[in-house]
């Protein structure tokens, strides 16, 4: 008797695990399938290093991306984190499936080694913001012109 009780013990806990394992698992995938039901912001990269450049230099990089969502994506805003950096952005809507770019010039004057800025993308993407990075080591103009 007792290891027939044991038995339906241990069956509903196997059961109850297996149940649980399938609610977590719903959890995990509803939000992926919300953002593929709006507009979704996917960029290529979300890093670029411009390696060494000399101090006073005026650098640009852009960033492009795709809406991968099904409805029209739009950049409400791109924000900086110190005025060296100066943003453009697609203004009009992207459409799904289409591309659009975020271009961000950075003036090292008055700076000088290893800097990391951060670009925050603000759109109506079910993601919310996203950030891309520049990245880059300036050198003293002296100190470059002197090696050449």
């Amino acid at each position: 008797m007792k290891k027939l009780l044991l038995s339906f013990v241990f069956a509903a806990l196997v059961a109850g695990g297996a149940s649980a394992q399938e609610r977590a698992k719903a959890k995990t995938t509803a939000p992926q399938e919300q953002a593929v039901n709006g507009p979704a912001l996917t960029f290529e990269q979300s890093e670029h290093n411009f390696g060494d450049i000399t101090q006073g230099d005026v650098v640009e990089h852009t960033f492009k991306f795709k809406n991968t969502g099904t409805q029209p994506l739009v950049i409400e805003r791109v924000d900086v984190t110190c005025g060296c950096t100066t943003p453009a952005w697609t203004k009009e809507p992207v459409m799904p499936g289409k591309t659009g770019y975020v271009t961000a010039k950075y003036n090292s004057a008055g700076r000088l080694g290893q800097q990391k800025k951060s670009i925050t993308v603000h759109s109506n993407s079910a993601d919310g913001a996203k950030y891309v990075y520049i990245v880059t080591n300036i050198k003293e103009k002296a100190a470059a012109s002197a090696k050449q």
